[in-house]
């Protein structure tokens, strides 16, 4: 998230606006690493909260779908915590739907 309307820090702890534009995104970063989770960006540094290495999508219509339909059967999904990025290793982002991949980025 960007913008000093997304986050509020309440004696050094930050929190995350979570109405709104979908804050879940899968982030393809260079070398074709694939992540999941819920993005932050404070300048050219950004993060991925929660996140999950895609390891295999397990959809027939590509990354699209495992964004709009959240992780199906065949999908293999890595744990990894916190990833951090500059933003300049972006590749491309997609947007996911908040209601399918919040149990799993808990």
């Amino acid at each position: 998230m960007n913008g000093s309307n997304d986050t509020i820090e309440v004696n050094g702890v930050k929190y995350i606006r979570q109405d709104g534009d979908s804050d879940i995104r899968i982030v393809i970063l260079h070398r074709g690493f694939v992540y999941v989770g819920r993005f932050e960006q404070d300048g050219p540094n950004c993060i991925l909260r929660n996140a999950f290495n895609i390891r295999r999508w397990g959809t027939s219509s590509g990354l699209g779908e495992l964004a709009e339909k959240g992780p199906l059967a065949n999908t293999k999904l890595d744990k990894c915590g916190v990833v951090r990025f500059h933003e300049l290793g972006i590749v491309a982002q997609i947007d996911c739907g908040n209601e399918v991949w919040n149990d799993v980025l808990r």
